[in-house]
């Protein structure tokens, strides 16, 4: 089923301006989800060029090497990679500073969609500032960001306490503040125990302001100024 929830909203770079965004908890792991994809994208999957940046999996200490690697292959269960794409191709945020600029660039702006695996959001966020992407995305509006878990909080302006592992040198929760509120990802997930509705309600008490808790079969859709749930499975909006 498809829940749509239109919010409107200013994030501190305006979610008018900048490119079109699908922040899922899991992948597309649904017809609805997939559904979602589609219609930012404007064009079949398999027409499409996308960029898939593993990086967020290396700064998260409970994430194993072989995490980015299915990831990339598309082999990790969280449906992106896999999804068949007229081309896929690798950029690692790490790497770019030593690359010419005009170079990855290129890639970037050629591309019809980044794929932004998870892992920790502030390693995420880091790398996304230290590479110079984030500052090149605004310039990209029909650029499709999907992002899971880690790939999506990075988007956000602050993660919380609650998910802080890797710390930036500068300290603090904060990351890009692309959209105007922030997400608890896997929501009664199997495996993370900690990640009930009621450690969602503390956590949003401490963001305060708007914050989404969402599950593996849930996304969240940023396009021409409005954000859209799409779920087939739970998901909760705090301080609205």
């Amino acid at each position: 089923m498809l829940v749509a929830a239109p919010r409107e909203g200013e994030a501190g770079r305006g979610l008018d301006t900048i490119m079109k965004l699908l922040l899922t908890d899991a992948g597309v792991t649904n017809p609805s989800i997939q559904a979602a994809l589609l219609d930012l994208l404007g064009k079949p999957i398999a027409g499409c060029t996308a960029l898939c940046i593993p990086t967020a999996a290396y700064g998260h200490p409970h994430v194993s090497p072989d995490k980015p690697v299915a990831f990339v292959s598309g082999t990790g269960g969280n449906p992106m990679t896999e999804l068949g794409w007229r081309s896929v191709g690798l950029l690692e945020l790490t790497a770019l500073p030593s690359i010419d600029r005009e170079r990855w660039v290129a890639w970037v702006r050629e591309a019809d969609v980044l794929l932004v695996n998870g892992g920790d959001a502030l390693y995420l966020a880091h790398w996304m500032r230290e590479s110079g992407l984030a500052d090149l995305l605004p310039e990209l509006p029909d650029l499709v960001y999907v992002g899971f878990s880690a790939g999506s909080m990075a988007m956000t302006p602050r993660i919380g306490e609650f998910f802080v592992e890797w710390q930036p040198p500068a300290g603090g929760d904060e990351t890009l503040g692309f959209v105007d509120f922030s997400i608890f990802p896997h929501l009664n997930s199997e495996g993370l125990a900690h990640n009930t509705i009621a450690n969602a309600e503390k956590w949003a008490a401490d963001i305060g302001g708007p914050a989404y808790a969402i599950d593996n079969e849930t996304a969240l859709s940023v396009a021409g100024g409005k954000v859209s749930v799409i779920s087939e499975g739970t998901w909760r909006l705090f301080n609205a």
